[in-house]
């Protein structure tokens, strides 16, 4: 790509004559209408997750369900719940809605314009975070094709949790805190003591936002004891050395400056609804060895499967340019890459955020291609003068234009956000329905946000995937349940249990068919439906399909 010049002749000092390129005004409205590469990202990203079969996937986890009628429930309410509403076995308990202003978003664009606006949301902030990333990469030095193929691995990595939940926004926070915080450093290792703390500043202030949208705000703290570990380190190598007295200087007022930073950082996470609760409850979750056990999403990756095969593919790329590399890693560059890959490995959930760190560490360590080396630096250069950005405004306003006309553009139906019948008992709930059943329903746990999204407040049910909020004892007897293991009736009597909706192939499916006193009045080929034989708790004669 080139850009147009004119010259404007320029007297010298000596008087002698020189022209200068000058950017004519073709020049200057290129930069403003092409979009770079990030914005690329980001409008491809955001178009992929709002308008094709992803956007099924986004609805792929039925808890975003529960955290829509949580956010109507306090915006019709304005009070933050405090003790539980949808489970019959724990009504009244207490609750802690930790990401009660994610749910209060959701909640708003769910009333607004249905679920098309939840999945924009969330594919808003997926798609920023990974253009965001890219262009991390490439003010880290990071060479133009590198950075594209790196930003590929780690969104392909990601997809095994790139779902409408609160934990994509922890994604975004994540690299913005290290854009943040490795600023601040590179400012401090050229000595520009002045310019790096004003970025230090934006940290408590956005832990604010981050501990009410999401429980990964622990994530913050451990990014800036990384980022503190390495200035103390650098702090007390400068501090045996007498040749450099700005850079020792430099290193002990960023220490300084980040200790202030931290503390004030750790303050923040108080400010929320809970108060200190809020930390006992998360810290008594993640700690709790059944928990971590028996809940999919923290066991180790499954490497059978694509999305944890891209990650294990960047790791072999961290591991060759760790190799290759050709320069020192920095103490936090050290750190970074010892904790992301720890976490990628240690459970499923943590692979987008160990992905996105991995490539922001190695993405500068990867030497260039010879053969592309001159165009990646032309691609560099051109795409650093593209500074409109107006394609992203333009996706964003058009993506909401088109939710808010009912998905539908120019008589086409571009947007049709649902929940994946192959995966949700859709036609099932949709029976519920029909017989406006009164009595709570049984549900595994992954289809327990969906059905509080269809029926609530009209019926209650046992149990859904807000794991912290059941605890050990009711989970172990819902997993004796729902295996048909010696004693699976025992969940079902305690808790007076009448109506049941299971998958068609669990175990309990099975013995609920043999069972007496159960019988089943619907079935599909996801689905299948048992109630009590005396129960009274339905509008309409039992029916099956």
């Amino acid at each position: 790509m080139s850009c147009a010049l004119t010259y404007k002749i320029h007297a010298m000092p000596d008087g002698s004559i020189s022209s200068l390129p000058q950017k004519s005004p073709a020049s200057t409205w290129v930069r403003w209408a092409l979009p770079a590469a990030s914005d690329m990202i980001f409008v491809v990203l955001l178009g992929s997750l709002c308008f094709t079969g992803l956007a099924a996937k986004m609805l792929g986890d039925a808890g975003i369900g529960w955290h829509i009628r949580t956010g109507q429930q306090i915006l019709s309410t304005h009070r933050i719940p405090r003790v539980d509403p949808y489970s019959s076995i724990m009504s009244g308990k207490r609750w802690i809605a930790w990401e009660w202003l994610y749910d209060a978003i959701v909640g708003a664009l769910d009333s607004a314009v249905s679920l098309n606006g939840v999945v924009w949301f969330n594919a808003f902030v997926i798609a920023a975070t990974f253009a965001i990333t890219f262009q991390s990469m490439i003010t880290r030095g990071t060479k133009f094709f590198a950075a594209l193929f790196l930003i590929l691995l780690a969104i392909s990595a990601s997809m095994i949790h790139v779902l409408a939940r609160p934990h994509v926004l922890t994604w975004l926070f994540v690299v913005i805190w290290f854009t943040i915080l490795d600023g601040s450093e590179q400012e401090s290792m050229a000595a520009k003591i002045a310019a790096r703390s004003r970025r230090l500043w934006l940290l408590p202030t956005t832990m604010v936002i981050w501990v009410n949208l999401h429980g990964g705000f622990l994530l913050g703290l451990v990014l800036c004891a990384i980022f503190w570990l390495s200035a103390l380190w650098s702090w007390r190598a400068t501090a045996r050395t007498f040749d450099d007295t700005l850079l020792r200087l430099a290193c002990g007022k960023r220490l300084r400056d980040l200790s202030a930073a931290t503390l004030l950082c750790a303050a923040a996470t108080f400010v929320n609804p809970y108060g200190w609760a809020l930390h006992r409850h998360i810290f008594s979750y993640l700690r709790n060895p059944f928990l971590m056990d028996h809940i999919e999403e923290f066991q180790s990756p499954n490497f059978h499967q694509l999305a944890p095969r891209c990650f294990l593919a960047l790791l072999l790329v961290t591991f060759a340019a760790l190799a290759i590399r050709k320069r020192a890693l920095k103490t936090s560059e050290l750190l970074l890459l010892m904790f992301a890959i720890y976490a990628g490995l240690f459970a499923s959930r943590n692979i987008p955020v160990a992905s996105i760190l991995l490539v922001l560490i190695v993405g500068p360590l990867l030497p260039p291609l010879r053969a592309l080396s001159k165009l990646s630096k032309r691609m560099t250069t051109v795409d650093s003068t593209l500074r409109g950005h107006i394609w992203v405004i333009v996706a964003v306003v058009f993506v909401l234009f088109v939710d808010f006309n009912g998905g539908r553009f120019a008589g086409k139906v571009l947007a049709n956000a649902h929940f994946d019948p192959s995966r949700m008992p859709v036609a099932a709930v949709d029976h519920l329905e029909s017989i406006r059943i009164s009595s709570p329903v049984l549900t595994p746990d992954s289809w327990g946000g969906y059905v509080i999204y269809r029926l609530y407040p009209g019926s209650k049910v046992l149990l859904d995937d807000r794991h912290d909020l059941y605890g050990e004892q009711v989970l172990a007897s819902y997993l004796k349940m729902f295996r048909a293991q010696p004693g699976w009736d025992d969940f079902l009597r305690d808790h007076n249990i009448t109506c049941v909706l299971m998958p068609r192939n669990a175990a309990i499916s099975a013995m609920l068919s043999q069972a007496p006193g159960w019988k089943s009045i619907y079935s599909d080929n996801l689905a299948i439906m048992f109630v009590r034989s005396d129960s009274q708790n339905f509008a309409s004669p039992a029916s099956s399909r």
